[in-house]
């Protein structure tokens, strides 16, 4: 865990939620499984088509990812629509494996050009207390570039940060920059590690805590993302790129001055199975060796 004091710093009881989701090393690490319509995607062998799988049988698969992949880990991220308050009633997420519940819902609006992702109907920080969590993550959209201190992503980050601190629930703030529309490929790659690194200082200035960033895609466009952090931790997502790719990100931007990853697609998205008996040998033979990879990776122990 970063010793650099931060702009924002964390309560006693934040840096224990921040604890719970960490490596002995005191690195973050969380399985990422909030997905739900891109989860059913990868389930190939479904009977009768990804489609065609009902919330009851994605619950299950869920439930075997924290079993067999997560409850290895430090923590797990799961969405308050399907997967909880399930795995907390029923007992499948062990008791050293932190609960951190997702608030955004599936999909975003298109306004002015500009995206905007939407709570989950219902779901506020006090929620997350109730489902048995101490972290939340909420994802923003943003393009820093048309987004100052005075546009409504600023407003809607900091009015969700103090709520979160109202209610003791340390928030993992989660940045995608993405394409404008009309903006072409070249000029959104010369953007993007500036976009990424750009968002997270207007994060920070919201009031953010912890940061879950895009890789900015070098050595030296993490150290400018962890400069624009200001001390504020951040941990990189894996956006659907293969393992070891990932393993590669991750190991730079740690050594970058990032402080952990945080993974979803990159560990399972080849090692869920309709049927059960499947699913459990994938997990726990393909998915769950990844996991340890990556935490090596948080670690600095793989270069």
């Amino acid at each position: 865990m970063s010793t650099l004091t931060a702009v924002n710093p964390l309560t006693t009881l934040e840096r224990r939620a921040l604890q719970s989701i960490s490596t002995s090393d005191g690195n973050m690490l969380i399985v990422a499984a909030d997905q739900r319509n891109s989860m059913k995607a990868v389930i190939k062998d479904a009977p009768n088509g990804s489609d065609a799988i009902t919330r009851e049988e994605l619950i299950e698969v869920k439930a075997d990812l924290v079993r067999h992949l997560a409850n290895h880990g430090p923590a797990i991220l799961l969405d308050p629509e399907v997967a909880v308050p399930y795995v907390v009633d029923e007992g499948v997420i062990a008791r050293d494996t932190a609960l951190v519940v997702g608030l955004d819902a599936s999909g975003a609006e298109t306004v002015d050009g500009l995206k905007y992702t939407r709570f989950v109907p219902g779901v506020t920080p006090r929620t997350v207390r109730d489902l048995g969590g101490g972290v939340a993550k909420m994802l923003y959209y943003t393009r820093p570039d048309r987004q100052g201190t005075d546009s409504r992503i600023f407003a809607e980050m900091r009015d969700l940060i103090a709520e979160c601190n109202a209610e003791g629930v340390l928030l993992i703030v989660e940045l995608l920059t993405y394409q404008l529309e009309g903006e072409s490929d070249e000029d959104y790659a010369a953007a993007f590690a500036g976009l990424v690194a750009d968002g997270a200082a207007l994060a920070v200035r919201a009031g953010a805590k912890i940061l879950k960033l895009q890789y900015p895609g070098s050595a030296e466009a993490s150290a400018a993302v962890t400069e624009a952090a200001q001390g504020v931790p951040w941990a990189v997502l894996s956006a659907g790129v293969d393992h070891e790719t990932f393993i590669g990100q991750v190991a730079t931007a740690v050594a970058n001055g990032a402080s952990g990853a945080m993974a979803g697609r990159s560990l399972w998205k080849d090692s869920l199975s309709y049927d059960a008996t499947l699913r459990e040998e994938l997990l726990t033979g393909r998915a769950l060796p990844r996991l340890r990879e990556l935490a090596d990776a948080v670690d600095g122990r793989r270069g």
